[in-house]
């Protein structure tokens, strides 16, 4: 039985990310994805006018539910850190499609210039958004300091939170031994980290009587 037309784009997107991850988007060949996806290349022209068009959809498709879940996760949340911590969480319970797709926004965005301004514009729209209404929230409820720009502080909390989450869930077997936290526990120390450091500090010099 003959799939319904309906079905094309998202068996083209499907087709074209396991390609995208295998050849990268310079090396696949749309003729290879027009066939895993059983439609041909004038169809993915239909869909996609150029091959950067096809790649943001495979991204889209992903990231548009990441950003629902962050969305929902931190709506109940009126602290700073209580938020942080819900996307720390989140971003450590990656799917394998999810972590398939930041390999790829990775490896892109080193790779074309052109991609890499489309995904900064998409996401300006979209988690750094997100993140700026916090920190501004942040700082109107006086939890964070405003000697630091606004976008040191987007900047520094979605490092702190994305590459030890990512290092984690990439070499989690090899990192067995350090006995790390699981999930929300360990979000909330990198939440403790952000907000407190790792130093201790020392107290002030008594003053000589």
């Amino acid at each position: 039985m003959a799939r319904p037309r309906s079905d094309i784009e998202p068996r083209i997107i499907h087709a074209a990310r396991r390609r995208f991850l295998e050849d990268g988007v310079d090396g696949a060949s749309l003729r290879n994805i027009a066939r895993d996806a059983g439609t041909n290349i004038g169809m993915i022209y239909y869909y996609f006018p150029t091959k950067d068009d096809l790649f943001l959809a495979v991204v889209e498709e992903i990231y548009s539910k990441f950003l629902a879940h962050l969305e929902e996760a931190i709506e109940h949340e009126s602290s700073f850190d209580a938020r942080v911590a819900s996307i720390y969480a989140r971003v450590g319970a990656l799917g394998a499609d999810e972590l398939d797709v930041m390999r790829l926004v990775v490896r892109e965005s080193i790779c074309s210039s052109t991609r890499l301004e489309r995904l900064i514009e998409r996401f300006k729209r979209g988690h750094i958004s997100l993140m700026l209404r916090a920190v501004a929230d942040g700082l109107g409820s006086g939890q964070l300091d405003p000697k630091f720009h606004p976008a040191v502080m987007v900047m520094s909390t979605l490092a702190l939170g994305l590459a030890p989450q990512m290092i984690r869930r990439i070499a989690a077997e090899r990192m067995a031994f350090l006995g790390l936290p699981d999930g929300p526990a360990f979000a909330q120390q990198l939440v403790e980290v952000l907000l407190h450091g790792i130093a201790r500090l020392a107290p002030p010099p008594e003053n000589p009587s």
